[in-house]
């Protein structure tokens, strides 16, 4: 399951996204955008400027900024980033321990195989199909 986090870090990364291209943006004007309290917004854009994702400015003038533009991200990325883990059950986690039943599982397979369907999904969609087009059509396909 994705958690609250890596649902907000999408939100705010499509909401920085449709500010166009170099634009800072004061972080209270993404909270009161997307109705995330600033606390946990602060939170959030601390990992998405440690990985690399962002750029913040403190300041007159300041405030946070895409890095790339929108359609050089994928989604895939920005979870990877924000959640502890995209496993769906423990043993496939990155940092599990080595199932002493996986010789013997008659449904790991099936779970690595749900496991390569969600990254591909994910990474295969970009920042950009989350921004809505000038024309206002829905973008995601």
């Amino acid at each position: 399951m994705i958690s609250t986090k890596g649902r907000y870090a999408l939100r705010v990364m499509a909401d920085l996204a449709s500010q166009g291209e170099g634009a800072r943006i004061p972080l209270k004007d993404i909270a009161r955008r997307q109705d995330i309290s600033k606390k946990y917004l602060e939170i959030i854009m601390r990992e998405l400027v440690s990985g690399g994702l962002v750029a913040g400015a403190s300041g007159k003038g300041g405030g946070y900024r895409l890095l790339r533009p929108a359609g050089e991200y994928t989604l895939g990325e920005i979870l990877d980033l924000t959640e502890t883990s995209m496993a769906a059950v423990a043993c496939l986690a990155s940092d599990a321990e080595p199932c002493p039943r996986a010789a013997t599982c008659p449904t790991l397979p099936v779970w690595i195989e749900y496991d390569r369907l969600v990254k591909d999904f994910f990474h295969s969609k970009r920042l950009s199909d989350l921004v809505p087009p000038a024309d206002g059509q829905k973008a995601l396909k």
